[in-house]
């Protein structure tokens, strides 16, 4: 069974760091993509960054500059180190596996794992 689990998310002020982290098991995830996404209260699910199997990454403009994402296969584990937070970044931060391992005739396989969740509450 293919778990994900998120850790540390707190409470900070404006202008801190932290590092949230996702650990996997279950499931070689060398070759997944990673993904950040949040959910703020009363809005959608939105993308936060990705680190491709490839190492290449991509960040959402309101992130770009000031998270990085990372990851360490070794450990089965992804990071997302936040600087400078803001108020706007208060949310609830899931970590994504996903993987198009492509087709055989009809049948398509993909994966797609999501951890719990993780509450960043960034105050003013």
């Amino acid at each position: 069974q293919v778990q994900l689990v998120e850790s540390g998310g707190g409470l900070v002020q404006a202008g801190a760091s932290l590092r949230l982290s996702c650990v996997g098991s279950g499931a070689t995830f060398n070759s997944y993509d990673m993904k950040w996404y949040r959910q703020a209260p009363g809005k959608e699910r939105e993308f936060v960054a990705v680190i491709r199997a490839s190492g290449s990454t991509t960040y959402a403009d309101s992130v770009k500059g000031r998270f990085t994402i990372s990851r360490d296969n070794a450990r089965k584990t992804w990071y997302l180190q936040m600087s400078s937070l803001k108020p706007e970044d208060t949310a609830i931060y899931y970590c994504n596996a996903y993987l198009d391992a492509g087709s055989v005739g009809t049948m398509t396989f993909k994966y797609d794992y999501w951890g719990q969740g993780t509450q960043v509450t960034v105050s003013s």
